[in-house]
């Protein structure tokens, strides 16, 4: 699903501990890391969307998590042309606009399963220092990352 604008409705999870730590994943086969995240479908809601992501990317549930807020609004990156997707008689996905929401783990980390799908995004993860990620994800996410993180992290402080 893709808006008139070329943008694919998505969210973005952000994943925390009790000393604000937060889950950082490792995409199979590559060296590229980043917070769990994936497409809105159509007739689902963003917080829908972030419970079928989670489970399926981390093996989490509700049951698992603690929602703690998320992004006023949109947040939105364009991917580089070099990595644009074409098809013919579709409408070109120039980037994503996400909604990004923050969570806390209340379950044990015992639980985190990356191959809880049939096709695993990630094959390691760790925990990360809060601010970290915005400076070691891919270029083109990095300002969105940033916003979120400095939007959320009022909501970390409170929770740790």
């Amino acid at each position: 699903m893709i808006d008139r604008e070329g943008y694919r409705p998505n969210v973005g999870i952000i994943l925390c501990n009790d000393v604000g730590e937060l889950f950082w994943a490792r995409r199979v086969g590559e060296n590229s890391w980043q917070f769990p995240q994936g497409g809105i479908q159509e007739h689902e809601s963003p917080e829908e969307a972030l419970y079928r992501e989670l489970e399926e990317e981390v093996g989490l549930t509700s049951v698992d998590v603690q929602v703690m807020g998320c992004t006023n609004d949109w947040l939105r990156y364009e991917i580089p042309k070099r990595y644009l997707r074409r098809y013919p008689r579709r409408r070109t996905c120039i980037g994503q606009k996400q909604v990004w929401y923050l969570l806390r783990l209340i379950s044990s980390e015992q639980k985190v399963c990356l191959d809880s799908s049939e096709k695993p995004e990630f094959d390691r993860w760790c925990w990360i220092d809060y601010w970290s990620p915005a400076e070691q994800v891919v270029f083109f996410k990095q300002q969105v990352y940033r916003h979120a993180l400095q939007e959320l992290a009022p909501l970390v402080q409170t929770a740790c």
